[in-house]
């Protein structure tokens, strides 16, 4: 005890003479009056890879790293709900994902939990709109046996009727308690008005889709989507390609060949209509949730390194000109961003944040302002183009950070359908971005006269002041998204195009 009192003392003395700046250890007092130097430039090593086919179709990604005795192990499936879950059962991938660990045809749920737990690992598993993922990271030893029960819960679920409707209770609570979150109704009333609710982009869980799912259901759905057609295996650790090979080949003998790839032709995205400002009425809400934006470009756009700066400027940092704007000079938010959602289809580009009520009006016009700058009004200058190609450049390492990062970064690629090297060549790609380039860009993607802007906010205080902004025409939507009716004050309310 008097030992452990004395190391007590000894840390608080340190912290105190920390506090002084450090001077009793010979070291020059902080000077907080100036911003520090940079330090140096991470060096980005990129590891190597094996990339083989497995007699069963699935593609087999290994990574040696032997820094630490850790093993990373993803399945990846290519493909989503988008492409595997019917427009009328929408949930139901997430729900099957979440199914897989309430048991096996052998272990109820709380044995795989117990001996997930014994393991010191767990098993994650999750499906999403273009890709579905389950795996673990685990030490050297404990992999084989932590591979074995990741099999047994991928490949004999038991999908226990008690444990569907424990599920199918809390996603509908989920669903209710979603109608009372802003940001997430303004999430889901922005994908409706860009992309209509026929197109799978503009698609959700609802509460008749998710009480219309059936046990039948979850097991139709993991016979077509756990196959090994569309699967990528990526191992990242302290393995060997050929051992770890046969230990996966092994494993899964069960899974035989069976599958095909996804298709992800998606329907064309419904014409936008002339710019409107869509306000969802949240009675006394403290703040007003923004999401403004359009359709943009799929992953595979040749444009993504040049959009890639341009958001970094526009909205993609903390001192982008977005967040300095509304958050540091006006004080109007916490903060506020922008970004594009790759996908294999016209992901959505977006520019929000929540902002103080009383200030929605005034927020609103310093977004259009941004955004009219970066189009041309307000030319991207040749310090923010360096600032920004540095700091995308410099934060490439820390992509292979970890056996995780490194595995989701090289399983990113196939994904993707990117070139092998395109870490190495990452850096050049971005360097290669011009001004000229930015602007071009910004013209063809913020199509301002056509931006949907969605406000999820008190409607009596916001709406008025809204509307002397000039900015565009207020439509007013119900939380689905819907035309609401028209007030006795007479707002004009037209359907979202």
């Amino acid at each position: 005890m008097k030992q452990h009192n004395r190391l007590i003392k000894l840390v608080l003395a340190i912290a105190l003479l920390a506090s002084f700046g450090g001077a009793s250890f010979g070291q020059q007092p902080l000077d907080r009056t100036k911003v520090p130097a940079p330090g140096k430039t991470p060096q980005l090593s990129v590891p190597t890879w094996t990339k083989t086919a497995l007699p069963n179709g699935a593609t087999l990604i290994v990574c040696e790293s032997h820094n630490l005795p850790l093993v990373s192990f993803t399945i990846t499936f290519v493909g989503g709900a988008n492409q595997f879950e019917p427009a009328d059962r929408r949930g139901l991938a997430a729900m099957t994902a979440s199914m897989l660990s309430e048991g096996t045809t052998t272990r109820t749920g709380d044995q795989l939990s117990d001996a997930l737990q014994l393991l010191g690992t767990n098993v994650g598993n999750g499906i999403g709109s273009e890709e579905g993922t389950m795996g673990f990271v685990s030490t050297t030893a404990k992999f084989p046996a932590t591979l074995a029960i990741l099999e047994d819960m991928m490949l004999n679920p038991s999908f226990p009727a008690d444990a569907l409707e424990r599920l199918r209770a809390r996603t509908l609570i989920g669903l209710t308690q979603a109608k009372d979150q802003p940001v997430i109704i303004s999430g889901q009333v922005f994908a409706k008005v860009l992309y209509g609710s026929q197109h799978p982009y503009g698609q959700r869980a609802t509460e008749a889709s998710i009480k219309a799912l059936t046990r039948d259901d979850v097991m139709a759905f993991h016979k077509a989507y756990y196959q090994p057609a569309h699967a990528i295996i990526t191992v990242v650790g302290d393995v060997n390609p050929a051992s770890v090979k046969r230990t996966i080949t092994e494993t899964f003998k069960p899974w035989i060949k069976a599958g095909n790839q996804p298709s992800f032709n998606y329907p064309l995205v419904p014409a936008q209509g002339t710019a409107a400002i869509y306000l969802v009425d949240k009675p006394g809400a403290a703040q007003s949730v923004f999401n403004i934006g359009l359709p943009g470009p799929p992953r595979n756009t040749p444009d993504y390194f040049a959009l890639l700066v341009l958001n970094h400027i526009l909205g993609g940092q903390f001192q982008s000109r977005l967040n300095y704007n509304i958050r540091e000079v006006h004080g109007y938010s916490y903060g506020v961003n922008s970004s594009f959602a790759y996908g294999k289809g016209p992901g959505a580009f977006r520019a929000g944040g929540s902002v103080v009520s009383g200030k929605t009006d005034a927020a609103l016009i310093e977004f259009m302002k941004e955004l009219h700058g970066i189009v041309g009004e307000r030319p991207v200058t040749d310090e923010e183009l360096k600032t920004s190609k540095d700091a995308l450049i410099q934060g490439l390492p820390r992509n292979f950070g970890s056996v995780s990062s490194t595995g989701g970064s090289i399983t990113n690629l196939m994904v993707q359908g990117l070139p092998d090297d395109y870490y190495q060549r990452y850096a050049a790609n971005v360097s290669a971005v011009t001004k000229d380039d930015l602007l071009r860009v910004a013209k063809r993607y913020l199509d301002l006269d056509h931006l949907a802007i969605v406000i999820v906010g008190d409607r009596s205080s916001v709406e008025a002041p809204l509307k002397a902004t000039g900015v565009a025409p207020i439509k007013i939507l119900d939380l689905e998204g819907n035309p609401a009716p028209v007030s006795a004050g007479g707002s004009t309310n037209n359907a979202p195009k």
